[in-house]
């Protein structure tokens, strides 16, 4: 799961796909809507890899609580429509145990509970480890291409070069591979 291409803008409800970087900002894609446009770096960009929450003792990445979310819930969307702020307090004490509850507010709460469920509807988040996927069955092998023996390199074949003669045509001249044979 790579968050670091996923874009919360300050302003602008949603999560937002980063497709390339423009001279003045980034082209994004809403996941919402698949609407795209340049956010203009004048805009507070954030990267989700980026957002953590704070705690009692250090913060945790936004990733390690989406984790937490993913292996409470088992992968099950969570408090759908408009959640009671009581409701996301004991959800979050559930997750995050230790969050701070000074700083971190209801509407951060429900911030990552939203992030959280478009994620899961666009299948965007992914927690099995890389062991786990070269394990899977049915992952197709790729052969790797065979090492060259020593002395049998290959080398790329020169491209005959083109002279300009007195007359002022071009003549073709021969590489000294073709002037051997």
């Amino acid at each position: 799961m790579d968050l670091s291409k996923i874009l919360a803008i300050s302003g602008k409800p949603g999560l937002y796909k980063s497709l390339s970087q423009s001279k003045n900002g980034f082209i994004v894609e809403s996941l919402a809507d698949g609407r795209r446009f340049t956010a203009f770096t004048s805009e507070r960009i954030s990267a989700l890899e980026e957002i953590s929450i704070f705690t009692d003792s250090e913060d945790v990445s936004l990733k390690e609580v989406f984790k937490s979310i993913w292996e409470k819930k088992n992968g099950q969307p969570v408090l759908s429509g408009h959640p009671e702020p009581s409701e996301l307090k004991a959800f979050f004490e559930e997750i995050l145990p230790n969050y701070d509850k000074e700083r971190v507010y209801v509407s951060d709460m429900k911030k990552v509970v939203t992030w959280y469920n478009t994620l899961l509807d666009h299948k965007l988040l992914d927690f099995t480890t890389e062991e786990e996927k070269k394990e899977e069955p049915g992952t197709p092998v790729v052969a790797a291409e065979p090492e060259p023996v020593a002395g049998e390199e290959k080398k790329p074949a020169k491209k005959p070069r083109a002279k300009k003669t007195a007359e002022g045509t071009v003549k073709k001249t021969k590489t000294k591979k073709e002037k051997n044979e």
